[in-house]
C-alpha cells in the first residue's frame, strides 16, 4: 500500500468526513467516495463494500437522527424505502460476495448520469403539476441492489429519482438518509453471513470521520434553498457518474 498503516488510517478518517458531508447534505455519494478510495488502495470490491456498509451503520444513524430533528423527513416515503431497499441490499450483497460485477458499473454510471441531467433540468424548469412520487418500493429495491453491489449508489439512485419526480429536495435528502440506516444494517448483515467478520481499521476510520460530519451536513441541508440544493444534487450526480464511466473504460 502507498501509505503506512497509521497514515492510511488518518487519510480514511478524512475520506469518511468528506463523504459524510456530501452524503448528509446531498443525500448521496458516501459509499461512492469511500469505496473508490478503498479500491484505489487495492482492497477487493466485496471487502471494500462490506467495510463501507459496516461504517455506515452508525454514520447513517447519526445522519438520519440529525435530519429527523431538523424535520427533513417524509415518514410515509421512509417506510417503503426502508423495507424494499433492505430486500434489494441483501440480494445485492449476496450477489457481490460470489460474483465479478465489474461489467455492471458502466451501465449504472450511465443511468445515474442521465438522472443527474434530469434533476438539473427539473431545478431549472420546476414542474407546474403536483409531485408524482410513485413506485417508491421499486425505487428502494433497485437502490438497495445498486448500493450493495457498487459499495455506494443508494443516494444517487433514490434521491435523484425522488427529486426528479418533484419531491422537495430538503425532505427527500433527509428521508433517503434515514432510510439508508435500515438498508445499511441489512446489507452489513448479509455481508457478514457471506464473508465472515473481515472488517478492520478501514471501517473504524470511516466511522470516525462520518460521525464528526453528520450534524454539520444535516444543518447545511436544512439551510440551503431548494433550487440551489437541487442543482448541487444534479451536478454531483453527473460528476460522480462521469468519473465512474471514466474508471470503467480506462
Amino acid at each position: 500500500m502507498p501509505f503506512a498503516i497509521d497514515e492510511l488510517f488518518l487519510w480514511l478518517v478524512l475520506v469518511g468526513f468528506l463523504a459524510q458531508m456530501i452524503d448528509g447534505a446531498l443525500g448521496m455519494a458516501y459509499g461512492v467516495v469511500s469505496t473508490s478510495a478503498m479500491l484505489a488502495l487495492g482492497i477487493p470490491p466485496a471487502i471494500a463494500s462490506a467495510n463501507v456498509h459496516t461504517a455506515e451503520i452508525l454514520t447513517t444513524a447519526a445522519s438520519g437522527t440529525s435530519h429527523a430533528i431538523a424535520r427533513n423527513v417524509d415518514w410515509s416515503i421512509f417506510w417503503r424505502l426502508a423495507l424494499f431497499g433492505s430486500i434489494g441490499a441483501v440480494i445485492g450483497a449476496a450477489f457481490l460476495s460470489h460474483a465479478d460485477t465489474s461489467f455492471i458499473r458502466p451501465f449504472i454510471a450511465a443511468y445515474l448520469l442521465l438522472m443527474g441531467l434530469i434533476v438539473i433540468w427539473k431545478a431549472l424548469r420546476p414542474p407546474s403539476a403536483p409531485p408524482q412520487i410513485r413506485k417508491v418500493g421499486l425505487l428502494g429495491f433497485c437502490g438497495g441492489i445498486a448500493d450493495a453491489i457498487g459499495g455506494g449508489g443508494w443516494g444517487p439512485v433514490v434521491t435523484s429519482n425522488l427529486i426528479a419526480r418533484g419531491g422537495e429536495a430538503r425532505k427527500m435528502v433527509g428521508t433517503v438518509n434515514i432510510a439508508e440506516f435500515v438498508v445499511t444494517v441489512s446489507a452489513s448483515a448479509a455481508f457478514l453471513v457471506a464473508l465472515g467478520p473481515n472488517f478492520g481499521k478501514a471501517a473504524l476510520a470511516l466511522l470516525i470521520g462520518g460521525l464528526a460530519a453528520a450534524p454539520i451536513a444535516a444543518w447545511t441541508a436544512s439551510r440551503v434553498p431548494r433550487k440551489a440544493l437541487t442543482l448541487i444534487v444534479g451536478a454531483a450526480i453527473c460528476l460522480v457518474s462521469v468519473y465512474n464511466l471514466w474508471r470503467a473504460f480506462s
